[in-house]
């Protein structure tokens, strides 16, 4: 009987074995997707590793075979272009963030009531490499369509990243930059002034997050997938800075 019994037992499933999963992150994410990690680790046990770059350099690695289960794009074209190329699953594919973008300066004392006026009397303006990083390219589309071009003629410095630019102007080598406005919200610390960019300003910064060929049947993967869909991740990502769709 006691034989019977211990056979049954063992014959239960039990807990699912935690996996680890390589997680590719935009840079101006790489803040929230700590946070989010942490917190899914501690609900499931799997275990999440965050590579940080800007979403061209790391589209660059996973051509080139970089290990990567999962990437979370500044953009959704680099997203388009990864399904295209076969190394990503469209059917785990989603837009987990809408960025936005924000005129900043470090000096507290600054007047940014008339931004073409203030970029005027800057000697250097940053922003992320329009080639590698979706927010360098909304930039771009803000400096034009707001007619703020005249205004930076000759000022452009440019970060490989959003974390860069950020830098530029916190060390004070730039005297504003357009950054994201996660980047404010995560180092509450930051002194200085900004300027919500409108929206209407340059294309939506919808990021996309997709399963790569390499995650397929990763259990940390898929289920840190189903976690940045969900209500509690939202929530996050909405107090760091961003905004979701409905």
């Amino acid at each position: 009987m006691r034989r019977a019994v211990l056979l049954a037992l063992l014959a239960l499933p039990g807990p699912a074995a935690a996996e680890s999963a390589l997680v590719a992150v935009a840079t101006n994410f790489r803040p929230v997707a700590e946070i989010l990690a942490e917190e899914f680790t501690a609900e499931t046990g799997h275990e999440i590793r965050l590579a940080a770059a800007a979403t061209g350099k790391l589209a660059a690695q996973v051509a080139s075979g970089a290990p990567f289960d999962v990437f979370l794009s500044a953009d959704e074209a680099t997203v388009d272009e990864l399904i295209a190329e076969g190394q990503a699953d469209p059917a785990d594919r989603f837009t987990y963030a809408i960025g936005q973008l924000v005129l900043w300066t470090a000096d507290g004392r600054a007047d940014l009531s008339d931004p073409a006026a203030f970029l005027a009397a800057q000697r250097h303006v940053a922003i992320a490499n329009p080639d590698l990083a979706p927010y360098g390219k909304a930039a771009l589309q803000a400096i034009d369509s707001l007619g703020f071009s005249d205004a930076v003629e000759g000022k452009i410095v440019q970060g490989e990243n959003i974390g860069q630019t950020f830098a530029m102007v916190r060390s004070g080598a730039a005297g504003a930059g357009f950054v994201a406005a996660s980047g404010l919200h995560a180092d509450p610390t930051l002194a200085g002034g900004s300027w919500p960019v409108p929206e209407s300003a340059h294309d939506p910064i919808r990021q996309d997050a997709v399963l790569l060929v390499r995650g397929k049947g990763n259990a940390a993967a898929l289920a840190f997938l189903d976690h940045l869909r969900g209500t509690k991740a939202r929530a996050v990502i909405e107090a760091n800075g961003y905004a979701t769709l409905p």
